[in-house]
Formats: C-alpha cells, structure tokens, sequence
C-alpha cells in the first residue's frame, strides 16, 4: 500500500482528495463539454484514474488494487464531482468488484480484478429494469437451470457503462419463491451469445455517463 494513502484521524483522506483535484485539472470543462455534445464515453478520464490506482481503491493488494475502504472510494468520487468532473463514468468499476469480492470464486476474482485494476476491463451492473426500476425484488428477469448452465431471459434498462463494458454483472431470478435468497448475478462477458447491449441511451443531462439497455434472449451461463 502507498503509505500517502492514508486516512487522516477523521477519515477524510486529505492525501487522496488532493491529487485527485489535481487529476481532475487535467480535464476542465470543456473537456466534458465536447464529450456531452458528441456523446462521447470519456476515455482518457477513466484511464487517469484507473492509472493513478483510484478506481480499484478497494481492491485487495493481492489482486492488483490498493486494498482500502469504502471511505477512501467515497473521497475519489467526492473529488471527482466537486472538482466538475463526471464520476458516473467510472463508479460501477468500484461497485461491480464489490460484487466479484464478495460473492465471486478465487477462480473468477484472479480472471478479473486484475484487468479492472488496470483498465484491460470495463465494467457495468445490470439491476434496473422498466418495470420494477432498481427493486430487485420485482424484477422479471429469469434464470432457469439446464444441466451445467443457467439460461438468462429478461431485459435490464438505464445500465451505467453498458455500452462501453467488456464485463456485465446480471441479476436475475433463480427462484422467485426464495425471495431475496432466489436472486443471483452472473458474470458475463460482452462478446457471450444471447446477451445483446444497445447503444447509448439518450438522456437528459451529461452524456458522458453512458447508460444503455441488456437484453437477454437464452443467454447460457456455465
């Protein structure tokens, strides 16, 4: 762990609060502007930060990240969004290794938080959906076992980065009588038959947060 990379005794992490401000200089607002106007995903921001080690902020050492709170992750995006910048760019790679920390096999996490931590990978979290919007309850995406595999249908709709990610993770329901306990996510890779991803989702205010639409039509996950 860099050793400037520590919180203070009331938790601000003045270290990283400052050189984020510094990064985000970098990128003034007619940078953001430019990339609004032509709805353009705002690659040279994610891949400063994802250098710099603070997208992967809480990500083990052992897999590439710099292995810190959720505290440090709330000042990076603090930062970045009271300096102009547009943090709903790069937020869901932080959510979404949350997800493949928590739940994910060692198999999976060795496969893909190093590319997370070091920009090979973008990532999006598929919930929403037209209907039940974030409840994951009421959601009616389904997922159904077929021997070695479950076979994914439903749609996910406002998906931060799904039009930019090489990664998605679904939820969808497995058992609905299970509740809570009956919803699962799936790893998925962009290229995987059955899942197709829209193109970006025109929306009122900055652009350059890219949402788009996943559908899944017989999607089949080992």
């Amino acid at each position: 762990m860099n050793p400037e990379l520590t919180a203070d005794t009331n938790g601000a992490y003045p270290e990283i609060r400052e050189a984020v401000r510094r990064l985000c200089k970098r990128f003034p607002g007619e940078y953001w502007r430019r990339l609004d106007r032509d709805r353009i995903y705002p690659t040279e921001f994610v891949q400063a930060l994802t250098e710099e080690g603070y997208l992967s902020v809480l990500i083990p050492e052992e897999y590439g990240g710099l292995g810190l709170g959720l505290g440090a992750a709330t000042a990076v995006l603090e930062e970045i969004h009271r300096s102009g910048c547009n943090g709903g760019a790069c937020h869901a790679q932080m959510y979404t290794m949350g997800t493949l920390l928590r739940h994910g096999s060692e198999e999976q996490k060795r496969r893909y938080l190093p590319g997370l931590c070091n920009g090979d990978l973008i990532a999006a979290h598929a919930v929403s959906e037209r209907q039940a919007g974030s409840d994951a309850m009421a959601m009616a995406a389904r997922a159904v076992r077929d021997g070695d595999h479950y076979v994914l249908d439903g749609d996910k709709f406002f998906i931060t980065n799904a039009p930019a990610a090489d990664l998605i993770v679904v939820f969808a329901t497995v058992n609905p009588a299970m509740k809570s306990a009956g919803v699962t996510g799936f790893l998925i890779d962009r290229n995987t038959a059955g899942m197709e991803v829209s193109a970006p989702i025109p929306k009122m205010g900055l652009r350059t947060a890219q949402m788009g639409e996943v559908r899944l039509r017989g999607c089949r996950i080992p």
